[in-house]
């Protein structure tokens, strides 16, 4: 149960960065992003669907480019993410009455 959410984060962290790369390099290729990260090229292409998906960026003929959404994701993204941090705290168990066995 846990693992899938580890997985998950794990992935969502691998898009961001690939964002942040494409904010600070636009233009910005697979190959140069897959050297700088150490992500496989198969790995950073998802990444790079998925943001396109979300008309996070866009291809051009030199590269991956940020979109006119982007800046606002990036604007919600920290108190998004407190939100789901808050959350996961809230879940915590460890108050919990001893479980006997």
């Amino acid at each position: 149960m846990i693992d899938r959410l580890e997985k998950e984060v794990d992935m969502l962290e691998r898009h961001l960065q690939v964002l942040k790369m494409v904010i600070d390099s636009e233009p910005i290729g697979i190959v140069k992003m897959s050297n700088e990260t150490g992500y496989p090229h198969h790995k950073v292409r998802y990444s790079l669907r998925v943001l396109e998906e979300e008309n996070l960026i866009e291809p051009s003929s030199q590269g991956a480019i940020t979109t006119e959404r982007t800046s606002e994701f990036v604007d919600e993204l920290d108190s998004k993410l407190d939100e789901i941090v808050e959350k996961l705290r809230s879940m915590r168990i460890e108050d919990a009455a001893e479980i006997e066995r």
